[in-house]
């Protein structure tokens, strides 16, 4: 990712190739970088062995992945949808490159095997039910990994979905958290229309990251904001109604 620019967009020239960094340089527990997904990084899985890894958490060689990966999410998504993430997969541009091993401290080893947990897919709920197919297009977004907050394991709070309040190290120093989403008017979205919830995503579209300052950079988002982008006004509005269907949590977030 190119974290000198708005919302970190991908470097294209590197796009699946891993190596992101996913440690906890706090307290040293863990060291993960993302994986190459592209062909030369998974030429030799077959689309079993894919769909395994991202909606169950066991990769080709019957390990646990670490949940950063959100296989609990996408083991909800349609047949259709993991299938066409697998036949997408296979189009990236091969890049040669291995990232760094994954390196997990005491309890961890112990614990990530515990999580993997069998698929439940399901069908793609009709669009005509905006509260069902919004809550499938906010679990494929996995919106609610950063915008649920978490206790010092990293575990989201319960009764705390979407309510703002995850941190986020930036890579340049400082922290962001992220936005209360839920409906309360106070310290969420509560006065939000539909379409100020769509055109925030929708202004991003098609436009060139910005570069930032070296303060910029310390006060960033990690918000995707040009890859949200991308999705149709219909999902982003079905994702609003379900936002708006949810519990309001008053939670006031200050953003650095």
């Amino acid at each position: 990712m190119e974290t000198t620019k708005f919302g970190a967009p991908v470097i294209e020239a590197t796009r699946g190739a891993g190596g992101q960094d996913f440690g906890d340089p706090a307290t040293a527990l863990r060291v993960l970088y993302s994986k190459n997904i592209t062909p030369a990084g998974i030429g030799t899985w077959t689309d079993g062995e894919l769909i395994r890894a991202f909606t169950t958490g066991v990769n080709k060689n019957g390990e646990a992945l670490f949940p950063i990966m959100p296989y609990l999410r996408y083991g909800k998504l349609s047949r259709e949808d993991v299938e066409s993430i697998v036949a997408y997969l296979r189009t990236l541009k091969p890049v040669e490159y291995t990232p760094p091993a994954r390196e997990l401290g005491m309890p961890l080893p112990i614990i990530v095997r515990t999580i993997p947990t069998p698929a439940k897919l399901r069908p793609i709920p009709a669009k005509t039910d905006r509260v069902a197919y919004g809550e499938y297009m906010i679990n494929a977004a996995a919106c609610g990994d950063c915008h649920t907050p978490a206790d010092g394991q990293g575990q989201p709070l319960p009764g705390r979905d979407y309510a703002g309040g995850f941190e986020f190290k930036l890579p340049a120093g400082g922290v962001v958290r992220s936005a209360n989403i839920t409906s309360d008017a106070n310290t969420g979205i509560g006065t939000w229309t539909e379409e100020q919830f769509i055109d925030k995503f929708k202004t991003f579209e098609g436009a060139p990251a910005r570069e930032l300052t070296p303060q910029e950079q310390r006060e960033s988002t990690v918000m995707p904001w040009t890859d949200y982008a991308g999705m149709t006004r219909e999902d982003l509005g079905a994702i609003y109604t379900y936002l708006r269907s949810i519990k309001p949590i008053l939670n006031r977030v200050e953003k650095h």
